[in-house]
Parts: C-alpha cells; sequence; structure tokens
C-alpha cells in the first residue's frame, strides 16, 4: 500500500460542483494585510500547493476571498481561506450523513479494529473547471485558485462522503464504516483482518487514495473513532473526557453539596 503524498481523483469517479445562486452578486474580499512573518508562512504554504497541483495561479477571478491563518498545537499556523461570503451563495447539498451512534454501535464484537485517515483527503477530489475562477484567494503577491477541491466550502463534506459511499458501497456494514474521511475496518474474527485490510486496500490503490500513516492504526482490540472510544466490548470512556471527573476529589465538608 503506497502511504507517500497526496493522490488525485480521476473526474470521472467524482468532481465537486459549487452550483451558486445567479442571484446573488460576486462579491472580491478586500486584501487583509499581515505582518512579515505570517507573510512568509502564506507563501510557504502557497508554493506547497503550486507544487503539488492543488492550486495554480489566476488572473481574472469571478470571486474572491482572502487567507487566514488558524493557530496549531506547537506554535504553528494552518492556512485556511475565507469562504464564508462564497458558501452563501451557495445552495446547501442535502447528501444524507451516515448515522455517528449507528456507525459507533456496529463495532461492537468485533475482535480487531484499524482506523485510517486520507492524506489531504478533500485534494484528492477535483474541483469543476467552471468553478476554478470562484474558488479564488489573494495573498501578498498574487492571486490564486483552487483546481482541487478545499477545506472550507459549504459542501465539500456531502461530496466527500458521495464519493466513499461510491467506492466502498461492497464493504460499508459489513468489514468498514466511513464518515466523511473518517475510516474504519472492523472484523467479528481476527483471523480475517489481513483479508479485510487487503480488500480496501485494493479499492485506495484503485483510486489512487493515499493514506497518512501518522494517524492511521492497524489491528487494534479499540481505539478513538467520530469522537468514541470503540472496543470489542462496545464504546467505552474516554479517559480524557473524564480526567476532571476522576480526578476530583470528595468535597471537604457536607455543605460542600449546598453550595
Amino acid at each position: 500500500m503506497d502511504f507517500s503524498g497526496p493522490g488525485r481523483r480521476d473526474p470521472g469517479v467524482i468532481t465537486h460542483h459549487l452550483n451558486l445562486d445567479p442571484t446573488i452578486r460576486l462579491i472580491k474580499q478586500k486584501k487583509r494585510h499581515f505582518g512579515p512573518e505570517k507573510d512568509k508562512i502564506i507563501q510557504g504554504e502557497v508554493n506547497k500547493l503550486l507544487m503539488i497541483g492543488h492550486i495554480r495561479e489566476i488572473q481574472f477571478p469571478e470571486w474572491l476571498s482572502n487567507v487566514v491563518l488558524v493557530p496549531k498545537p506547537g506554535g504553528k499556523w494552518r492556512m485556511c481561506i475565507d469562504f464564508r461570503d462564497l458558501n452563501k451563495a451557495c445552495p446547501k447539498d442535502y447528501y444524507p450523513l451516515p448515522r455517528i451512534d449507528q456507525l459507533v454501535d456496529s463495532t461492537s464484537g468485533c475482535e480487531l479494529l484499524s482506523m485510517m485517515d486520507v492524506s489531504q483527503g478533500y485534494h484528492q477530489i477535483m474541483l469543476a473547471p467552471k468553478d476554478h475562477k470562484r474558488v479564488s484567494f489573494i495573498t501578498s503577491d498574487n492571486t490564486y485558485c483552487y483546481v482541487a477541491m478545499p477545506f472550507g466550502l459549504k459542501n465539500a463534506g456531502a461530496t466527500y462522503q458521495r464519493l466513499v459511499d461510491k467506492i466502498f458501497r461492497p464493504q460499508l456494514g459489513r468489514n468498514m464504516e466511513v464518515y466523511v474521511d473518517d475510516m474504519l475496518i472492523k472484523s467479528k474474527e481476527a483471523h480475517d483482518h489481513v483479508k479485510d485490510l487487503n480488500e480496501t486496500f485494493a479499492v485506495l490503490r484503485k483510486y489512487r487514495l493515499k493514506l497518512n500513516p501518522g494517524k492511521c492504526a492497524f489491528g487494534v482490540s479499540g481505539g478513538r473513532f467520530l469522537g468514541f472510544m470503540v472496543t470489542q466490548r462496545g464504546i467505552e470512556a474516554s479517559l480524557d473526557k473524564i480526567k476532571a471527573i476522576l480526578d476530583m476529589g470528595p468535597p471537604p465538608t457536607s455543605t460542600k453539596y449546598n453550595d
């Protein structure tokens, strides 16, 4: 299984379309100014996206959005795009997402599990060419547009769910559960797990989906899925969620209960 680098979807499999409301006027956001340090961070991220082909330069954008830097743990920054104006012009895609409680409950009784994360999953879906000039953004040095589906678009999650529902349909509910970009392989019997993984890897390879190995866990008896700790016994409390309760000592006096 190839774990390295982002893949790219065949447009024939699925393409993201904006389907803009034509009655809403085009909006070009006024460029926001950043200091030299943040401009350098933005340019570094832009260069990465250009190199792997997720964006390109554009001269005449229809819509124009600003870059936003979001702080990450460890003092780093994540570059996002402020698509709020564009999203207001996009009707909601009502494609149904799976029920989280049903997906989580379905893992009960499975001896082995594998949690997998697709590397830059949204970016592996192509954006319709007519929409390139709409999904554009401005930096201190140029204007760019996405050619791959970016994070932050209103209906990106629905498009991604369509993709995984389509390509993994024979496995869903049997040995696999998927909620947007959260994937879980489940095996009732431990000796079937390698076979179930191979079936999944074959689909990933066919559609050129790449995994992020740092966020995958293979052949485990339990792990986190959609915010829950799932095991063969069923759902268990996550220690980090209940740590405050476990660490809370008894009140020093009975009057504490009346406060």
